[in-house]
């Protein structure tokens, strides 16, 4: 089963500890949590269910290549990495 953690800064307004979770796509992965954890799936997805502008998500390292239908493929052992990008000056 994939495993998804998520940032630091997420996790000071809600509970994120790591999932693993069932799924064979990014999106599959974070329905599984949001379906224990639904407030997560307002800081994470928009009201289209794509990625916020905000939110990045990795996987093994590389960014997903789908932000709106979440259809990247994730295997068994693939670590998903939700965090919050920040912005500044």
């Amino acid at each position: 089963m994939p495993t998804v953690s998520f940032t630091q800064a997420l996790k000071r307004f809600l509970t994120a500890p790591a999932f693993e979770v069932e799924g064979g796509t990014v999106g599959e992965a974070l329905a599984a949590i949001f379906a224990s954890q639904p407030a997560l799936r307002g800081y994470v997805l928009d009201d289209q269910g794509a990625l916020r502008r905000h939110i990045a998500v990795y996987v093994n390292g590389q960014p997903v290549s789908d932000r709106v239908r979440l259809n990247d493929r994730v295997g068994a052992r693939d670590e998903i990495y939700v965090f919050q990008a920040l912005t500044g000056g």
